[in-house]
């Protein structure tokens, strides 16, 4: 029975993930520990905390898998600064003292920074200064080293996972070493490629062009780019279409290079893409103005096209009726839904952590599967991620303790009270922070780091956005809802509960006004669109979270109880955060947030605070914390 440590780090997201006879033990990512959103450092935090969950030492693990094959990673670099040789030598300069130190070198790398975890971990266990001279006087054992493809590593947190014994696997983002997308097989506990297509010809990154062009942060504004498309017109297709992007009928396709800079440029777009739209790139603090919403509605068709013709050929070749998605790409939600809609797959599994630091549980489960031959097992209809909640649990007296530091006012309540105050609190029109559980593995909150509220006010969309999330005010939020009762209130009727779907809110939820058809870009925001006007995006979409009794019972108990109120079982949920700063781990994570923001409530465990309640002083020192624009 093999132990097997998955890491994903040095490029962004970095994270850890600890695979045991095929079961998660446990995942997190390093921005959670380090409070640094997207967090590309070793990650020695998670790492730290998987080895605790499951009690075990660095040095009892059976294998260490890095995410993708660092010397294959350097020779698409140095072909690419040669293939475009002089240009881009900057860049070169820029990035090469890296590779020469460190990068090159990270199998020794990854042993330096194992074996210092071996030497804390024997410095936390209060020994004498003559037992820890001793102990690193003795060399440590190291694990097994391995690397895995990103690709492979994409595809494998895709499949083993999922609910599925045989499913198509279909992974897109930037790049890893060479492939930029890529196509699999997967059958019980095997992946075979079908094909890939390689860089500088990206999805990803022709979707990142475009979200730096429109003003936004590559690998963290793509979120707003989706956000921002249904404000405006797809008028730009035809041009991205006829210049840019060449597609093919089976879904390949060839970017003109000639347009952009990222291969072996510090820039996504070059002079001749801004003349191409007869524009600049778009300030990034600005807001955003008609042109910018057209662009992003453009690039998101052109998107879902290429998504829907390549799913269509994968279908073509393999006849089967499942398909497992992952990549960067695969958590854009709206081509999700669209994929599900009209693309040929009866069923679809996407790996809640589809990015980069979902990698690290893939590379491990292809490293158990493969080098350690362990036999994979599954479940119809039940997938193998716990519903993401791999991550730091905290008990009641914890968070008393978290208070007590900081002389916060709180009170302790039974888990029945703590249900009827949240509701009580919501139905008045609060806005409240619920931390419960273990934390969520991946981007979003899914009820355990979350701030929820009520999806039938029509001002909570903008409340959220400007005085808590302190983020641009186009920004949709999400509903959580009952699992069964989501076919009543929206065109879906199937599970989505990683909040990684797009659908339509039925009809005769809708509100619809004469004069929607004269509004353009944002004057759309401020009309009410259905009964549940907080989470009903301009498009009368939603990004849905169905939440199951199975995997969530707290969660799901609050909905319920919220729909014997109200008659809705569905609350806005959205990741417990600000602006710039990861979902929250800690409770003193979760108590800065709600002292630094206008947040109403706090519920932590059976802990309830009140904003209105606490110390002038620790709330002054709260908002004096900033963290850096995304």
């Amino acid at each position: 029975m093999a132990l097997v440590l998955g890491i994903s780090a040095y490029y962004h997201d970095s994270a850890a993930a600890l695979i045991q006879d095929g079961e998660i033990i446990a995942a997190a990512q390093e921005e959670r520990y380090s409070r640094k959103k997207h967090d590309a450092r070793f990650p020695s935090n998670a790492i730290q905390f998987c080895l605790t969950r499951a009690d075990i030492s660095v040095d009892e693990l059976d294998a260490v898998v890095f995410y993708d094959k660092p010397m294959l990673k350097f020779e698409r670099l140095l072909e690419t600064y040669l293939a475009n040789a002089p240009f881009g030598f900057l860049s070169f300069m820029r990035a090469m003292p890296i590779w020469l130190k460190e990068k090159l070198y990270l199998k020794s790398l990854l042993r330096r920074e194992l074996r210092e975890l071996i030497h804390q971990s024997r410095a936390n266990r209060n020994q004498t200064n003559i037992e820890l001279e001793r102990e690193k006087e003795k060399k440590p054992r190291l694990p097994e080293l391995l690397f895995c493809e990103h690709h492979q590593s994409h595809a494998a947190a895709a499949f083993y996972p999922s609910p599925f014994h045989h499913a198509a696997i279909l992974c897109l983002d930037g790049v890893g070493e060479w492939a930029t997308s890529s196509a699999w097989i997967g059958e019980d506990n095997q992946i075979k490629p079908l094909f890939e297509i390689q860089f500088p010809h990206s999805l990803g990154l022709l979707y990142s062009a475009f979200t730096q062009y429109c003003g936004f942060k590559v690998n963290s504004g793509e979120y707003k780019l989706m956000g921002l498309a249904p404000y405006g017109e797809d008028k730009y297709v035809d041009l991205i279409k006829a210049h840019l992007v060449d597609i093919k009928e089976d879904g390949s396709f060839s970017l003109d290079m000639s347009y952009f800079d990222y291969a072996a440029g510090s820039t996504m777009t070059n002079t001749k893409f801004h003349q191409l739209f007869g524009h600049k790139a778009f300030d990034s603090e600005q807001t955003p103005v008609q042109m910018q919403m057209d662009l992003a509605k453009s690039i998101q068709v052109v998107t879902e096209d290429i998504v829907l013709k390549i799913a269509d050929f994968i279908f073509q070749q393999t006849k089967i009726d499942n398909l497992c998605l992952a990549g960067g790409v695969a958590l854009n939600c709206v081509s999700n839904g669209r994929l599900k809609r009209e693309g040929p797959f009866k069923n679809i599994w996407i790996q809640p952590a589809a990015g980069d630091a979902g990698s690290a549980i893939g590379c491990a489960m292809q490293a158990d599967y493969q080098f350690f031959s362990s036999k994979r097992s599954f479940t119809p209809n039940q997938d193998k991620m716990k519903g993401a909640y791999l991550g730091d649990d905290y008990t009641t007296e914890s968070v008393v303790k978290a208070c007590e530091q900081k002389s916060l006012i709180y009170t302790l309540h039974d888990q029945h009270q703590v249900i009827n105050k949240a509701i009580d609190y919501i139905e008045a029109g609060n806005v409240v922070g619920w931390f419960q559980g273990a934390m969520e593995f991946g981007p979003r909150a899914l009820g355990n780091r979350s701030i929820i509220g009520d999806p039938r006010n029509s001002e909570m969309q903008a409340q959220m956005n400007l005085k808590i999330k302190q983020r641009e005010s186009f920004r949709p939020f999400a509903p959580a809802v009952l699992a069964e009762d989501v076919s009543k209130w929206f065109e879906f009727s199937d599970q989505s509960p990683y909040m990684l779907m797009v659908a339509g809110v039925k009809k005769e939820h809708r509100h619809y006004h004469s004069q929607s058809s004269k509004l353009t870009g944002l004057a759309k925001l401020n009309q009410i669109r259905s009964m549940v006007p907080a989470i009903t995006h301009v498009d009368y979409s939603a990004r849905v979270q169905t939440v199951h009794q199975d995997t969530n019972p707290l969660f799901h108990l609050l909905l319920s109880a919220f729909k014997q109120r109200t008659g809705v079982g569905m609350l806005i949920n959205t990741s417990f955060n600000v602006r710039g700063e990861p979902p929250v781990r800690s409770p003193d994570d979760a108590i800065r947030c709600f002292l630094a923001t206008e947040m109403d409530v706090l519920i932590m465990e059976n802990v309830v605070l009140l904003k209105a309640q606490q110390p002038k002083e620790q709330i002054e020192l709260a908002q004096s914390i900033q963290f850096e624009k995304d």
